[in-house]
C-alpha cells in the first residue's frame, strides 16, 4: 500500500483567512455544486470518472446508461467481452485503453472488495487505474466524505490564486487540506473546477469579470477590476 503523503506545513493565519475568503466568494457564485457525471452508486461513479479522461462529462453521460444497463455490476463488467464494451464506449475516445482499464478495475474490485467500492482513500488507490484524484472524486461525491481532488483546473486556479507553489497534484492537495477546515474539503474541488471552466480559463482567463481579481496575486492578469 502506498505511503501516505506528508502533510503541508501549517499555513499562517493570514494565509488561511485569504484562502477562506476565496472559497466564500466561490460559494456565492456556486451555492450548490457537484460532479456533472451522472451515477446511481459509487461503482458507477468510479467507472465514469475513469472514463472521463480526455473527454467531456456530457459525452460520458451519454455512454454510461448503455454501459450499466448491459453490465449492471462490477462482476458483470469484469466478465465482459472487451469487444462488446468497446462498441458501447467507442465515442469516449481511447476506447481500447479505457475498455481494458474499466474491465481490470471491475475485476479487482470484485476480487478484493466483493464488488463494493470502499469508502477509504488508501483502499481505493490500490485498485488499478485509480489515483488520488479519482478516489477523491468518489469519496466526496458518492460518499460525502471529506476529500479534495486535484485536476488540471484545480492546479491552475490554486496556483494563480497563490494557494500553492507546487505543480505536483499530491502536494497541491496537501496544501489545500492545510488551508481549509476538513468540513469544507468536499466543496473545494468542484468549485475550483467550475471556476476554472467559467472564468479562470487556461489560455484566456476572464480577469475583468472575476470577483477574485483584487485579491488574486497572479502576475499575468489581463485587467484589473
Amino acid at each position: 500500500m502506498p505511503k501516505p503523503p506528508e502533510p503541508s506545513p501549517t499555513p499562517t493565519p493570514s494565509a488561511r483567512r485569504r484562502a477562506r475568503t476565496i472559497l466564500a466568494r466561490l460559494k456565492l457564485r456556486y451555492p450548490e455544486i457537484g460532479t456533472a457525471l451522472t451515477f446511481a452508486d459509487p461503482w458507477q461513479l468510479l467507472v465514469a470518472t475513469v472514463m472521463s479522461a480526455q473527454t467531456t462529462d456530457d459525452n460520458v453521460n451519454r455512454i454510461t446508461p448503455l454501459l450499466f444497463e448491459r453490465f449492471p455490476t462490477a462482476a458483470d463488467l469484469a466478465a465482459a467481452n472487451p469487444e462488446d464494451v468497446e462498441q458501447i464506449i467507442y465515442s469516449a475516445g481511447f476506447f481500447r485503453q479505457k475498455t481494458k482499464a474499466i474491465i481490470k478495475l471491475s475485476a479487482a474490485l470484485s476480487e478484493q472488495f466483493d464488488g463494493v467500492v470502499p469508502n477509504d482513500l488508501a483502499q481505493l488507490v490500490t485498485l488499478p487505474g485509480v489515483g488520488r484524484k479519482t478516489a477523491s472524486v468518489v469519496l466526496a461525491e458518492a460518499f460525502s466524505s471529506p476529500a479534495i481532488a486535484v485536476d488540471t483546473h484545480v492546479r491552475r486556479v490554486a496556483g494563480r490564486l497563490d494557494l500553492t507553489a507546487s505543480q505536483d497534484p499530491v502536494r497541491i492537495e496537501m496544501d489545500l487540506r492545510a488551508l481549509y477546515p476538513r468540513k469544507e474539503w468536499i466543496g473545494v474541488s468542484m468549485r475550483f473546477i467550475q471556476f476554472g471552466r467559467d472564468i479562470c480559463e487556461a489560455p484566456r482567463p476572464r480577469c475583468g469579470a472575476c470577483e477574485l481579481n483584487r485579491i488574486c496575486k497572479w502576475p499575468f492578469k489581463t485587467s484589473r477590476r
